[in-house]
C-alpha cells in the first residue's frame, strides 16, 4: 500500500465514523434521494462559489430528547456501497491534488487531522454524540437530563449535530483539491481560466466547484444518501462547505477585514447578548477559526513538524521562483517574514482559539507551540533558510 492509499484508508475511517453519526442522528434510516436532484442540480448555478457565503449559518438545533433517542454511532452499518463510494470518492481527491511540495494531499490530510483534533476537544461530551468519549460533559444517571441539555447547548451547536461535524472535516480534505502551486494573486497576473472566472479566492473557489461536481455525480449517490436526506440538510452542508473552504484564504484584505468585523461582533466585550441567532453566528466563527488554525497547524505543533513543512512551503515558492512564477527570490525574506507570519497571524490566531472559549486544552497547547516555535525560528532560522537553498540546488 503507497503512501497516498494509507491516507485514504484514514480518511475513509475518519469520515465513515460521522457519517455513522449522522446516521444515528437520523435512527440509522436512509432513504433513497432522487427527489433531491432538482435541488443539487440548482445549488452553485446561479453565481460564483463567493456570491454563496454568509456571514451566519443556521445550524440545526437539537434538544435532550433528541440526543436520548439517538442511536449508538457504533451500532450504526453505513454499508457496504457507501462505503466503497466514500473510499473511491476519496481516491479520486487524492488524486486531484497537485505533487505540490506543500499543498498536496499529504497537507490535507495533516489538516484534516487538526480539525478532528479540535472537533473531538470541542465534542468529547460522551459516546453518542461525538468523535470520542470524554469527561467535559458526564452524562452521569442522577443527573442525566440536564447533561443531555447541557449537551445540547455545548459548543454553539456544533457539538449535538454530526452533520456540521462532517462537513467540516470534509471541507479539510477538499480545500486545496487542484491547487497550483501559486498564490491567487499570481492567478490573477496571469488571467488564468480560473481567475478570470472567479476573480478572487480562485484556487479555494476552484477546489469547491472541483469536489462538489464529483460529489453529486450518479457513482456517489449512496454516500449522498448517508451525509443529506432532506433540502434542508443538502443546503446546510453546502453552505458549511463553502464558508469552511473560503475561510482558508487569509490573503484577501477585504474577506480578512469582514471576518475582524464579524469576530467582533460575536466575541468582543460589547458583543451582543446570547441568543440562538448569537449561538450561530459564534458557531460560524469558530468553525473558521478552527480550519484557519488546522491549515497552518504545523506553526503550533512540535518543532520538528514545523521545521518539516516550512521547508516544503519554501521549496513550492521557490520552485515557483525558479519557474519564473513568483517575483521575488522567496529565500531573502524568509526568514523575517516567518517572524511576521507568527507575529501577526499564528499567534493571534492561536489566541483567539482560547477566546473561543470550547477549546479545552488544544488552545493553550497550540499557543505554546506557536511561541516556542517563533523563539525557535528567532535563533535557526537564518541558518535553516541557507540550508533549504543548498538542499534545492543540490537536488535533494
Amino acid at each position: 500500500m503507497t503512501k497516498i492509499e494509507r491516507l485514504v484508508e484514514w480518511n475513509v475511517e475518519v469520515l465513515g465514523s460521522l457519517l455513522q453519526q449522522i446516521m444515528a442522528s437520523r435512527s440509522g434510516i436512509v432513504h433513497d434521494i432522487d427527489t433531491l436532484s432538482t435541488a443539487e442540480r440548482s445549488i452553485g448555478r446561479d453565481g460564483t462559489v463567493l456570491d454563496e457565503f454568509t456571514p451566519i449559518i443556521p445550524l440545526k438545533r437539537f434538544d435532550a430528547e433528541d440526543l436520548r433517542s439517538r442511536r449508538r454511532p457504533s451500532s450504526i452499518d453505513i454499508g457496504d456501497e457507501a462505503k466503497s463510494q466514500l473510499r473511491s470518492y476519496l481516491s479520486q481527491i487524492a488524486g486531484m491534488y497537485q505533487e505540490n511540495p506543500f499543498h498536496s494531499f499529504r497537507h490535507a490530510s495533516h489538516v484534516t487531522a487538526s480539525v478532528k483534533k479540535l472537533l473531538t476537544r470541542i465534542v468529547k461530551v460522551g459516546e453518542r454524540n461525538g468523535l470520542a468519549v470524554g469527561r467535559a460533559i458526564q452524562l452521569v444517571d442522577n443527573n442525566h437530563d440536564a447533561s443531555l441539555a447541557a449537551l445540547a447547548a455545548h459548543g454553539y451547536g456544533i457539538t449535538s449535530d454530526p452533520l456540521t461535524q462532517f462537513a467540516v472535516v470534509f471541507s479539510a480534505v477538499i480545500h486545496d483539491v487542484d491547487h497550483p502551486g501559486v498564490p491567487n494573486a499570481q492567478l490573477v497576473k496571469e488571467k488564468t481560466r480560473n481567475a478570470e472566472i472567479y476573480k478572487k479566492s480562485v484556487a479555494e473557489q476552484n477546489s469547491v466547484e472541483l469536489a462538489w461536481d464529483m460529489l453529486l455525480s450518479d457513482e456517489y449517490s449512496a454516500l449522498r444518501a448517508c451525509i443529506y436526506q432532506t433540502e434542508s440538510e443538502l443546503r446546510r452542508f453546502r453552505q458549511l462547505v463553502v464558508n469552511t473552504v473560503l475561510a482558508t484564504d487569509i490573503v484577501d484584505k477585504e474577506l480578512q477585514a469582514l471576518r475582524k468585523n464579524r469576530w467582533e461582533a460575536a466575541f468582543s466585550d460589547t458583543s451582543l447578548p446570547s441568543g440562538e441567532n448569537d449561538d450561530d453566528r459564534k458557531a460560524t466563527i469558530v468553525i473558521e477559526h478552527l480550519i484557519q488554525a488546522s491549515d497552518v497547524s504545523h506553526t503550533m505543533q512540535h518543532w520538528h513538524i514545523y521545521k518539516e513543512w516550512n521547508e516544503k512551503f519554501f521549496r513550492e515558492c521557490y520552485d515557483a521562483y525558479k519557474a519564473g512564477r513568483a517575483d521575488s527570490d522567496p529565500s531573502v525574506s524568509w526568514y523575517e517574514g516567518e517572524i511576521g507570519f507568527f507575529d501577526f497571524y499564528v499567534i493571534p490566531l492561536a489566541k483567539k482559539l482560547d477566546r473561543c472559549g470550547v477549546f479545552g486544552v488544544s488552545s493553550d497547547e497550540y499557543l505554546n507551540y506557536a511561541e516556542s516555535n517563533r523563539d525557535e525560528w528567532v535563533r535557526e532560522g537564518r541558518a535553516l533558510v541557507q540550508e533549504y537553498v543548498s538542499k534545492y540546488n543540490s537536488g535533494q
